[in-house]
């Protein structure tokens, strides 16, 4: 184990990898314990690039063994594949000097195995629960650590090292290469919230046994005392017995557990919070879509449940949150046709933006344009995905899929993913390049609404697209 002492004794960690969420995230965290951190990457793009730069974190565009200077005495090396090996000049130099090596969630489970770690774990939600969870405890004075895996939209740090308790966002997705143990399993979980349970990752866990094999192994090392907080769902009730401590359970339906009630769409979205005992605290959020609402529902059973924060700071910490980026941030200023972006690295989070923008702006013709970034996206075994999620659309436009790691699955042309698309009945659009999705977009009527939805750069449109539409639509 490498253990860093902070503040007093500070060590110099290099990040291989640094514009990968949780890599940037753990780099602030280190920080913020008093460490000097930097770091390199290649092909980074917004919005982690230029969040890099705003939050001050050094780091070079490109991977050289000049990188690692005579100061280093710790590198962090991500979990992509092309980070390990001969191919990369910083691993050869790092092994070639003998220095310390590795993972972001073994450096971030080594330095908090004193604290009180509470885990955020689930296949969708998990990012936004962590961010919410750490907004109200901070706003409400609790000083927490925290890691989330996506940035704020209101600019805040996606890792802090605090005084106080601990949250972290566990991903189930395996450390490397390597090592196939999911990150989540590395943490020391005290407590728990899990947000969702549906088949994801298909490149890693090829049957949903496998998938869900690493939740079971979670929910039973959390001892009989924890706190364990699940999303009322069959995939989670059929696994929750695996758990010593009893679970509390939260939805978006009456039942025994916490859930919504009287819930009312618009700009805002006001609903009445129902604790497992009926207590009833109204609450409103700037967050779109009925799936947000689960969300503020899981947290707050949580924090009320821990005795974390009072009610009435529960409700002022949630009217305040401003979501994370690319989760239905809107990019126009003044276009009467809103440009949403999304994040659909997999099929419940891309229904869930979709069922959000149909939610919200009922009746309205929706384009999406959607990139399939994630190796689930394109791989022959998700092929089917592609049979209902766009349901509610009147339109979608498919960029291409990107090429790395195509060698190591089952990769999908784009033209096979658009003809399974176009097979619904669904109008679907070839675009090999932006200037071919801004054409595309050009004809729109006033009243229709656009989705970006990827993971990935989106060939740089929620950049160059917005100022295009807020010109022609304002």
């Amino acid at each position: 184990m490498t253990k860093l002492v902070a503040k007093s004794g500070s060590r110099n960690i290099h990040f291989i990898g640094i514009a990968g969420a949780g890599m940037s995230a753990v780099a602030l965290m280190m920080r913020d314990a008093g460490h000097v951190i930097g770091g390199s990457d290649e092909a980074a793009f917004p919005p982690i690039s230029t969040y890099l730069e705003d939050q001050a974190i050094p780091f070079q565009p490109m991977l050289s063994a000049k990188n690692l200077g005579p100061e280093i005495d710790l590198v962090v090396l991500g979990g992509s594949a092309k980070l390990h090996g001969d191919a990369n000049p910083e691993f050869v130099e790092a092994v070639r000097r003998g220095l310390p090596i590795m993972g972001f969630p073994q450096l971030v489970a080594d330095q908090t195995q004193d604290r009180e770690v509470t885990v955020v774990a689930g296949s969708f939600g998990k990012s936004s629960c962590t961010a919410l969870m750490a907004h109200i405890l901070t706003a409400a004075g609790r000083d927490p650590g925290f890691m989330i895996g996506a940035i704020p939209s209101g600019g805040g740090p996606t890792g802090a090292w605090g005084s106080g308790p601990v949250v972290l966002e566990g991903d189930e997705y395996i450390i490397s290469q390597a090592d196939r143990r999911s990150k989540f399993l590395l943490y020391r979980a005290r407590h728990l919230l899990v947000t969702s349970l549906v088949h994801d990752h298909l490149n890693v866990f090829p049957t949903f046994a496998e998938y869900e094999a690493p939740f079971i192994e979670l929910l039973g090392r959390m001892a009989a005392d924890a706190l364990v907080v699940l999303r009322d769902s069959p995939s989670l009730r059929a696994i929750a017995d695996r758990c010593p401590a009893k679970p509390v359970w939260y939805g978006a339906h009456p039942g025994e557990g916490w859930h919504s009630e009287d819930v009312r769409f618009g700009d805002t979205t006001a609903f009445t919070l129902v604790s497992a005992q009926g207590q009833r605290l109204p609450l409103v959020t700037q967050l779109l879509g009925a799936h947000n609402v689960e969300n503020v529902v899981g947290v707050s059973a949580f924090l009320l449940s821990a005795g974390l924060v009072t009610p009435e700071q529960l409700r002022s910490g949630v009217a305040s949150f401003q979501g994370i980026r690319r989760r239905l941030d809107r990019l126009t200023a003044s276009s009467s046709v809103p440009v949403i972006e999304g994040f659909g690295s997999s099929y419940e989070k891309a229904r869930s933006a979709i069922e959000a923008i149909l939610l919200h702006y009922p009746g309205r013709p929706l384009t999406i344009v959607f990139e399939p970034h994630t190796f689930s996206w394109r791989n022959a075994e998700g092929l089917a995905w592609y049979d209902t999620v766009f349901e509610g659309a009147q339109q979608v436009i498919v960029i291409p899929p990107p090429g790395h790691g195509a060698a190591s699955h089952s990769q999908l042309t784009h033209d096979q993913i658009l003809d399974r698309i176009s097979e619904t009945g669904l109008p679907t659009r070839k675009a090999e390049g932006a200037e071919q999705v801004i054409d595309s977009l050009r004809s729109l009527t006033p009243d229709s609404v656009v989705l970006l939805l990827s993971s990935g750069p989106l060939l740089g449109l929620p950049d160059r697209l917005p100022p295009l539409m807020d010109a022609q639509f304002s």
